[in-house]
């Protein structure tokens, strides 16, 4: 089985177009005094920034034509890849024709907010940053799953009040890379409640899984939101959480071209997963999630593209 990766892709674009409008609008951007231009892409964060050395990433991996096991890496791009190609970059991970690529990529599988020194740490130790780098930050998903397994021994309050200090702890760092000279994209986290991880959010169901979910990650994101610098310039926001909102609201009145945002189509664990190792219903349809928890190619697509309109809008 393959799966017709263009048009997923092209489908998250159509799905997101009204949405990325909205949030570039909301966050600022516009007109720029002098266009930025980077020379490096430098990714921080969990596994939906990863991109392992034989090239599979944490989503569904394209595989090369005629092969049923080897993976095609500069196809499906996760997000840092579609923003690392508006500046004509690639990682080494994935390097194509490029001999030795500048960008880096230090988010690791299973990070969480207490790895985001550590990371930025090692690229002081290999050099720095400077005002033309580009520093890219995904992480707090796995901080609210591991919250959220230790309800209801801990009660809610503990945990988003623990999931609060969490989000403003990823805001200093945020600053922090800032203050370094780099230029910062920072991303909130999904709301968990909407990932297939939540379990049921039919209607009538009697699940609070979901609902807890959705508080959770609403005390990371506001607090990640309200210690960040803002002064225009220097950050770029990408509200990944309100993105896949509106595809989820738009796929369950039937509009949108999303077609599947409640279940994952991947039938092997991540990284292994590719276009042949996923449910039948799943090929040539566009489903937002590869497993319980991180985005298909279409998802990934969606907030490449936010991303992207948001690297080339703010005026860094």
């Amino acid at each position: 089985m393959t799966l017709n990766v263009m048009r997923q892709a092209r489908a998250a674009l159509r799905s997101g177009t009204l949405a990325v409008a909205a949030l570039l609008a909301a966050c600022g951007g516009g007109e720029q005094d002098t266009k930025f231009n980077a020379s490096r892409v430098i990714a921080f964060g969990d596994e939906m920034s990863v991109i392992n050395a034989d090239g599979k990433k944490y989503s569904i991996n394209a595989l090369l034509p005629d092969s049923t096991t080897q993976v095609d890496c500069a196809s499906s791009p996760i997000w840092i890849q579609a923003v690392a190609a508006i500046y004509g970059l690639v990682f080494p991970q994935c390097p194509g024709v490029f001999a030795d690529p500048a960008s880096r990529i230090y988010a690791t599988n299973g990070a969480t907010v207490a790895d985001i020194t550590t990371q930025i740490d090692a690229q002081l130790n290999s050099g720095g940053f400077g005002t033309n780098d580009l520093a890219t930050v995904l992480v707090g998903a796995n901080d609210v799953i591991a919250q959220f397994q230790q309800y209801p021994a801990v009660g809610e309050d503990q945990l988003g009040a623990n999931l609060s200090t969490a989000g403003a702890a990823l805001a200093a760092q945020v600053n922090r890379l800032a203050g370094l000279g780099a230029r910062v994209l920072i991303v909130t986290i999904p709301d968990m409640g909407l990932t297939p991880f939540a379990g049921d959010r039919s209607a009538g169901s009697t699940d609070g899984n979901p609902a807890l979910l959705t508080r959770l990650s609403t005390r990371f994101n506001d607090a990640l939101l309200a210690n960040i610098l803002n002064d225009g310039r220097k950050i770029g926001l990408v509200q990944l959480d309100e993105y896949l909102k509106a595809v989820d609201t738009q796929t369950r009145f039937g509009v949108g071209s999303f077609n599947n945002t409640t279940q994952f189509a991947c039938t092997v664990a991540l990284p292994n997963c590719t276009s042949s190792t996923v449910v039948a219903d799943s090929v040539n349809a566009v489903w937002l999630w590869a497993d319980n928890r991180r985005l298909s190619p279409s998802g990934q697509s969606g907030l490449g593209s936010l991303a992207s309109s948001r690297a080339q809008n703010n005026p860094f």
